[in-house]
């Protein structure tokens, strides 16, 4: 179930702050007019908010000061800011206090849902991010989940086990099972933890783009490359890379990669210079590979390199 975006109109304007009301209300969003910036002020810090719609002109308590004190209650919280008065003095004074975005009178409905659906996307992604942060802070903290169960002990006895090595790693699981979960637990409890963890998703990317994605290519190395592209291996040097859906790769892609942790380097697309790769490999599939081998659609070799 998704959580409620709560969203508060304030304009001192009945017509518009109950038009907008509606209209956004059509869209799932939970929606409160208020009348005038001293109404807004007076429930702002009483209640839990999403986003604010402030209109800027406004009696006594204008939007400016509804915008001051919404980020001092409230720091970081969106607050789109609406007037008739469309200077760029007014809209620059507002974005400069802290507004993320504002709207020229009259409001265009389809505008608005664009802004108001960016940021609920924005908030849902931070959220997110938060979230796996937590996981993964619960994944290092050992002493607190070992015993709760029996398959998250053997799951972290497996990550400790092969933390300390620089040997590849094959992760195998269904979708939304955590892959790349485990596989930053493998890298933070590693000697690589200080340097990147780059995350790529083979299945993602179109066929013609994986080679250029993971070894990078030099300008005017094929139609469109108009500037040189640093590509995954170069930018988790000293790292981990983290290559999801691995069984996804063409057959050709399946050579380079297995040539790229033979030799420890790797040709730009284009390129005739060797970049040394310092690079930790795991990979990660939904796909039973030894299958695969058995169909000749994954190379058996590549398969025990990883």
């Amino acid at each position: 179930m998704k959580p409620v975006v709560r969203i508060m109109v304030v304009d001192d304007e009945k017509i518009v702050r109950e038009s907008l009301s509606v209209w956004l209300r059509k869209f799932g969003y939970e929606v409160v007019p208020v009348g005038g910036g001293q109404e807004a002020l007076d429930i702002l810090d009483r209640e839990e908010w999403n986003i604010l719609l402030v209109d800027l002109k406004m009696p006594r308590v204008d939007g400016i000061e509804v915008l001051r004190k919404a980020i001092e209650v409230k720091p970081g919280i969106p607050v789109i800011i609406f007037t008739a008065y469309a200077t760029v003095e007014t809209a620059v004074e507002a974005m400069k206090v802290g507004a993320c975005d504002y709207l020229i009178k009259p409001i265009d409905p389809d505008m608005l849902t664009l802004k108001v659906k960016k940021i609920v996307e924005t908030q849902t992604l931070a959220d997110e991010n938060v979230m796996l942060r937590d996981k993964i802070d619960t994944i290092y903290q050992f002493d607190e989940i070992i015993g709760n169960s029996k398959s998250i002990q053997k799951v972290l006895e497996i990550v400790g086990s092969v933390a300390d090595s620089d040997a590849s790693v094959l992760i195998t699981g269904e979708s939304g099972t955590g892959k790349e979960l485990i596989a930053q637990a493998i890298h933070r409890n590693s000697d690589r933890r200080y340097k990147p963890f780059v995350a790529v998703s083979i299945g993602a990317l179109p066929d013609t783009m994986v080679e250029s994605e993971l070894f990078g290519h030099e300008k005017g190395s094929f139609t469109g490359a108009s500037h040189t592209h640093m590509g995954r291996f170069e930018l988790a040097d000293g790292g981990t890379l983290f290559l999801d859906e691995v069984g996804e790769m063409s057959s050709k892609v399946q050579v380079d990669l297995l040539r790229v942790l033979e030799e420890k380097a790797c040709y730009r697309l284009g390129g005739n210079r060797k970049i040394q790769t310092d690079v930790r490999v795991i990979a990660a599939t939904n796909r039973v590979l030894k299958k695969s081998i058995e169909e000749g659609a994954f190379r058996e070799d590549l398969y025990y390199r990883l």
